[in-house]
């Protein structure tokens, strides 16, 4: 599961000044068949470092293409390298395809799609935007687009031609934060207000079917609040979290000095790629941490309860989970959790990679 893969470099190219759309080939194409709005995990050493570092794909499914949107963040490492040193021959190394920022689709359906994307959110959502599309040909779709300002529009000439393309199927609504336009309420943040906003003027909420967010968490927090509060239910809002308020770990509250040794420990059991290992575990450790120090492969990217990396299932046993951006209700309820937030409860945990 936590296997990286090749993938050729076949182009990059600049979508803005400071964010490039990166074409890969690997060497297996059904490794690598993707859903819309999944993404893709790599990994590089800097300075004898490994970092991971996880990337939306952007390409619509069934058009032949593997492409990643990386927008470059100022400190970081992999987004700077990508944004000024990755060139056409280079090989980068990644997970197979992850995520469930997506929905099923059926071609005899009429749905209404609403999306809400800020800045490089944009990503993930072109790609379930084209997929949809395509795939659905009586449905349509709704955009709402954030950004500080027209320079700042990831894709902007690809989804003038997509609107184009599906003329009356696909509205673009832009929401620059400096940059004046001829309607007011184009201008701005897309928080609670300027959803009730264009709820009330734009936008057909009630007919909405599924809504798409992806953001600021900040960003994400208001809308998805605003499509709760006019009538729309958590089944119907998918989340898609590109930063965190919250990065890392929590801190977790302190332990008594004097509170035994052995009260401390879990005998943990871990399943990956169909092999179970058991080992001793802090209690101060988490599902990760442990896995990785007992020279289990385990996937993981983040590290911060975003990325959904790290998802494995608990079969027996109680874990903490801290934080979590990513998992679904439905998920947490089957027992899933984000190994790299997870903290043993109970003397022995049994979890499972695979699942």
């Amino acid at each position: 599961m936590a296997r990286f893969h090749p993938l050729a470099v076949t182009d990059v190219r600049k979508t803005i000044k400071d964010a490039v759309v990166v074409s890969l080939k690997p060497e297996d194409d059904a490794e690598f068949d993707f859903i819309q709005g999944q993404y893709l995990t790599f990994r590089r050493e800097f300075d004898g470092v490994e970092l991971r570092r996880s990337y939306s794909i952007c390409a619509g499914r069934g058009e032949g293409l593997l492409q990643v949107g990386i927008k470059k963040v100022e400190g970081g490492a992999f987004s700077t390298w990508a944004n000024e040193e990755l060139k056409p021959g280079d090989t980068l190394e990644a997970m197979a395809p992850m995520g469930s920022f997506h929905t099923p689709l059926d071609a005899g359906q009429a749905r209404n799609y609403l999306g809400f994307a800020g800045g490089s959110g944009i990503t993930p959502v072109l790609s379930i935007l084209k997929t949809t599309l395509r795939a659905e040909p009586n449905s349509t779709f709704t955009l709402v687009y954030a950004n500080r300002g027209v320079n700042t529009i990831m894709f902007r000439e690809e989804l003038e031609d997509l609107k184009n393309r599906h003329m009356g199927r696909l509205t673009i609504i832009h929401v620059l934060e400096s940059d004046a336009q001829d309607i007011d309420l184009f201008t701005g943040r897309v928080d609670a207000e300027k959803c009730e906003a264009l709820f009330r003027h734009w936008i057909d909420i009630g007919s909405v079917d599924t809504a798409f967010i992806c953001g600021p968490e900040p960003m994400m927090l208001g809308i998805a609040a605003s499509l709760r509060a006019h009538g729309m239910d958590d089944a119907q809002i998918k989340f898609e979290l590109f930063a965190s308020a919250q990065p890392g770990q929590l801190k977790r509250k302190a332990r008594p000095a004097g509170e035994a040794r052995a009260a401390r420990t879990t005998e943990a059991s871990v399943t990956l790629d169909g092999s179970t290992r058991a080992f001793t575990m802090d209690k101060d450790q988490t599902v990760l941490e442990a896995a990785l120090e007992n020279a289990i492969d385990a996937p993981f990217a983040c590290k911060a309860g975003v990325c959904s990396t790290c998802r494995c299932k608990v079969l027996e046993g109680e874990v903490e989970m801290v934080a979590n951006h990513a998992l679904e209700d439905y998920e947490v309820q089957q027992g899933y959790v984000l190994s790299c937030q997870s903290f043993p409860v109970t003397d022995r945990v049994v979890v499972d990679y695979d699942q």
